[in-house]
Formats: C-alpha cells, sequence, structure tokens
C-alpha cells in the first residue's frame, strides 16, 4: 500500500504540468489535480498492478475534465494588477512567442488540443495516448497530424486550410 500510495504522489508534478497546459487556468488545475488525486486515492484499488499508474491516472484526468466541460461553471475574478509576481528574466519576445503559443493552442479543438499536450508535453508514446483517452490509434495519430497543422500554421500566421469536404 505505501508503494501505490508512493507511486500515486509521484505522478502528480506531471499532472500538474498536463492540467496546466490543458485548462490554462492555474486555480483551475490544481482543482483538477486534486479531483483526480482524490478519486485516483478512492478508486487505488482498480488499479491493475504493474501496469502504468501514470495513464491510468491521466484518464482519470481526463474523464473528469470532459465532465468540467460539460458542467456550468461558476464565474471567477483574475487577480488584479497589484497581486505580485515572481520575477522572469526572458526577453520580451520570449514571452510573446509563448503567449502566441498558448493563444494557438486555445484555439484548437479540445479533443485536438488533448493529444497534442499529452505527446509534446508529457511525452507519452501514441499508444500510450490512445490507451489513456480510449480511442484507437488511427484517431490519436490523425487528430495530432490535424492539431500540429493547425498550430504551425496559425503561428507562421498563416489561415488554416481544411482539406476535408463536407458531404451531404
Amino acid at each position: 500500500m505505501q508503494d501505490e500510495r508512493d507511486r500515486l504522489v509521484a505522478c502528480i508534478p506531471r499532472l500538474r504540468r498536463y492540467a496546466r497546459a490543458l485548462i490554462g487556468d492555474r486555480t483551475g488545475a490544481d482543482d483538477l489535480v486534486q479531483d483526480t488525486m482524490e478519486r485516483g486515492w478512492k478508486k487505488l484499488s482498480s488499479w491493475q498492478r504493474g501496469s502504468d499508474m501514470r495513464a491510468w491516472l491521466f484518464g482519470i484526468m481526463h474523464n473528469l475534465h470532459i465532465d468540467q466541460v460539460r458542467r456550468p461553471s461558476l464565474a471567477t475574478e483574475e487577480l488584479d494588477d497589484e497581486t505580485p509576481m515572481p520575477a522572469t528574466h526572458h526577453s520580451l519576445t520570449d514571452g510573446l512567442e509563448m503567449r502566441d503559443l498558448e493563444s494557438a493552442l486555445r484555439t484548437l479543438p479540445p479533443e485536438q488540443r488533448e493529444i497534442l499536450l499529452l505527446i509534446a508535453l508529457e511525452e507519452m508514446s501514441y499508444d500510450e495516448v490512445a490507451a489513456t483517452l480510449g480511442l484507437p490509434l488511427g484517431t490519436v495519430m490523425s487528430r495530432l497530424s490535424r492539431a500540429r497543422q493547425k498550430l504551425r500554421a496559425q503561428m507562421e500566421g498563416r489561415s488554416v486550410v481544411s482539406l476535408l469536404k463536407v458531404v451531404k
């Protein structure tokens, strides 16, 4: 039991990183991680020993996030300008590029953004993402390809042209 608890706790930094990238709001991300850890702890007996606990927790987080997106949320207030922020040592262009990237990520459909973040940020394999999200491998690969294409076009300032045709 102690070993399982240690594994659960060891996953927190990666869960927080993914949640922050997925949601974009530190408070909301921390709430999502807390909910994920709570559910993971309660359902620890359903985790199969020898399997990847990280993928199992990401699956829980994914399902919780989908539930939260579907559920109406309460309005929250942003911190004001007087709130002290940590000093950064980045150049102005670094900050602008990060802002542009974050903005471009927000424009991606959620199903593409989730896959892109799991692969690029969390360094999960295609198979791990497919198992985590309960999707076929081909769906993961096609969504990732479309997400990368859209993100690249937006970062280069080009419009995204859809090659899909509407059939009636």
